[in-house]
């Protein structure tokens, strides 16, 4: 490593230039990216300009921020915000690519670590929303989708179960708009870690409600205040029949018969909008 030239202003000054591909934080960055789950070491791999500026606002703990080469003067604006004991590196164009696939490349990409929730805490959470758990979830738009819905609606947290995608995947946290950063969540990622989820959350009687496509009280007659639990399952088949049979209750969104279902992330929004309207 060699320090960018002393004559550079400001932030400049803070990044130290890396060529080689085995430094041990760029290949953090690339295993936190090419995995979509938090590293060796605990932290999750994010990029964008508004993503980073978002997870310095939510107050998370940052491991090393990197640049590209040709968007080095993105530090004046990010790094005043960043505190000085992060490290902060200078990639060159054709290392950075390497490492932060992007659609849109913006130049900029962290280690950052995400507070860590049990399901316990969001239990003792659960007067202040529902918890969602989401069961099969294979779209990262629809899962950023409702986790930007859920604190946008005061849900206790989330809890991402079997088969759902990683909320540690980068498209996730693009599509929570810096929600991923803040909403408590829980990763039960075995089916036996979703079916210990159920039974602490019976335990604590907390009421479980599955929505439905088709079957179950329609949402405006459903009940949602009190400790509750919802359940969204995949976008092609649902919640898997035998956590339905686990359920207090179904609950059925009405839409005209044309339409088959709802978008897993609208479904998951608007029963979260109606169990906060029915909370006021």
């Amino acid at each position: 490593m060699r320090r960018v030239s002393e004559s550079a202003d400001g932030a400049q000054q803070r990044l130290r230039r890396v060529e080689g591909r085995h430094n041990a934080l760029v290949k953090q960055l690339r295993q936190g990216f090419s995995r979509a789950e938090r590293t060796e070491n605990g932290d999750c791999a994010i990029e964008g300009v508004r993503i980073v500026e978002e997870a310095t606002r939510s107050g998370l703990r940052f491991r090393a921020v990197f640049f590209r080469e040709s968007a080095q003067d993105r530090a004046d604006r990010l790094l005043p915000q960043i505190g000085a004991h992060v490290e902060t590196l200078l990639l060159p164009d054709k290392l950075f690519d390497g490492a932060v696939p992007s659609d849109s490349p913006q130049g900029v990409a962290a280690l950052v670590r995400l507070k860590e929730f049990s399901i316990e805490d969001l239990i003792e959470r659960v007067h202040v929303g529902p918890i969602m758990v989401l069961v099969g979830l294979q779209d990262p738009g629809n899962l950023g989708t409702i986790l930007r819905s859920a604190e946008a609606f005061g849900s206790a947290g989330v809890v991402t179960g079997e088969g759902t995608v990683s909320p540690f995947n980068s498209k996730v946290i693009r599509a929570s708009a810096g929600s991923a950063f803040r909403i408590p969540l829980v990763v039960a990622k075995s089916a036996g870690g979703l079916e210990e989820v159920v039974v602490r959350l019976k335990a604590h009687g907390v009421r479980l409600i599955a929505t439905s496509s088709h079957k179950g009280t329609t949402l405006d007659e459903a009940n949602l205040t009190g400790s509750l639990a919802i359940f969204v399952g995949s976008e092609g088949s649902g919640v898997p029949r035998d956590l339905i049979s686990r359920m207090d209750e179904t609950v059925a969104i009405p839409h005209m018969p044309q339409v088959e279902s709802l978008n897993a992330g609208v479904a998951g929004s608007i029963v979260l909008y109606e169990a906060a309207r029915q909370r006021r």
